[in-house]
């Protein structure tokens, strides 16, 4: 009898053929500019760790007090017996940060585009996409059942065509963008796509995983990076990025989030965070909004390491925040360079097909505010002979 299974070990094989196989590393420390992995002490270019929070003192202390509070867990789903005061404090807090009039928060960014697009469109519906939208966007416009209708990415002029051609074909119409784009680093036209909307009535929504803790004031996202304030239906966030947590928030109109709690799945049907990971995103906002010294030294490493990674002549792509890859072409190139960082002390993976479009392999460095000079520049020493080595710069 043949083995149902075989055709596994045939996909895997080919991944592995194709430079394409994912390697999973195992972090043996906390997460900061420098950790240890797979039992080596690296510098730390992979993770989302924007703000150095992950980290922080006064986060770790603000969650031990909540756990000796409020034990380790709620026991139940936020609409039966889970709505701890404690969610209900940081929503309000989110709300008044991001300057809008409600905000929901549920157990990761992944989560939330998932609990925020089947309650506003359904198979009677369109959604409009950015061709590079995130597989949390894609994951939901295709639970919601509404038609997927694909515009070319940050182009708001083909937004439009495709919104004009087919609008009036459905009773309602949806446009969801990324805010900023998680593998290359770009920032959606926001402005121009919103006026877009407006002329033709489509709700907005915009995923700020990427943007929030980064963009606007003090880390206020996109919808403050272009003073949408009030004007976006949705925004996506998630408490695992510049917040160094775990979680996500859909924010925006009273009355769609009314609605979103009443309708959204994960929300309704999974246990709420835990009350130590909703007590350190309180304190995270407690942080930006009485300073922006860390988003500000974000910004500081961000323009010197990409000025001196372009000067030492690497394509780091269309980028204009933190977000910096490292264009090598192909898979195998990317991971071999990946291990050669790796071997000389640098921790920064190689991202390939799926996850970006064949031919279009990185390595995806991200910067922190805790990063020092000296790290960056340590870095750059190592990017700079691995770079030889391989001939990718002269």
């Amino acid at each position: 009898m043949s083995d149902k299974l075989s055709w596994i070990t045939d996909e895997l094989n080919a991944l592995q053929a194709q430079g394409l196989s994912t390697t999973i590393r195992t972090i043996g420390s906390a997460c900061g500019p420098w950790m240890v992995v797979d039992g080596k002490r690296v510098l730390n270019f992979c993770t989302n760790n924007y703000l150095g929070l992950a980290n922080d003192p006064r986060l770790k202390a603000a969650a031990q007090k909540a756990v000796e509070e409020w034990g380790v867990g709620p026991a139940a789903v936020r609409s039966i017996a889970g709505t701890l005061e404690l969610h209900r404090q940081f929503e309000q807090r989110m709300a008044a940060f991001k300057g809008v009039e409600d905000a929901l928060y549920v157990q990761s960014g992944f989560c939330a585009n998932q609990a925020a697009i089947s309650p506003m469109v359904g198979k009677e519906d369109v959604i409009f996409t950015d061709r590079l939208n995130h597989a949390s966007i894609i994951d939901g416009c295709r639970l919601s059942s509404a038609k997927i209708m694909i515009y070319e990415h940050c182009d708001a002029a083909d937004a439009e065509r495709v919104i004009k051609e087919n609008i009036g074909n459905y009773r309602r119409g949806m446009l969801i963008t990324d805010g900023v784009f998680s593998m290359d680093g770009d920032v959606a036209p926001l402005d121009k796509l919103y006026e877009v909307c407006e002329r033709y009535g489509v709700i907005t929504m915009v995923d700020d995983a990427h943007g929030e803790g980064v963009l606007g004031r003090g880390g206020r996202g996109i919808v403050d990076h272009f003073s949408l304030h009030g004007k976006f239906d949705l925004e996506i966030g998630t408490l695992s990025k510049a917040f160094g947590v775990v979680g996500g928030v859909i924010a925006g109109k009273k009355i769609v989030i009314d609605w979103i709690r009443q309708r959204a799945r994960p929300f309704l049907f999974s246990s709420a965070v835990t009350p130590a990971d909703t007590a350190a995103c309180l304190a995270a906002v407690d942080l930006l909004e009485k300073s922006t010294e860390l988003v500000d030294r974000l910004w500081e490493n961000t323009k010197y390491f990409k000025a001196e990674m372009k000067r030492l002549g690497f394509d780091t792509g269309v980028s204009t925040t933190p977000i910096t890859p490292v264009m090598l072409g192909e898979a195998p190139l990317a991971q071999q360079f990946s291990r050669k960082l790796f071997d000389d002390g640098v921790f920064a993976m190689a991202i390939g097909f799926p996850t970006v479009p064949k031919g279009k392999a990185r390595i995806r460095v991200m910067v922190s505010a805790s990063h020092s000079r000296e790290d960056l520049d340590k870095g750059l020493e190592i990017f700079a002979k691995v770079g030889k080595e391989l001939g990718v710069i002269a």
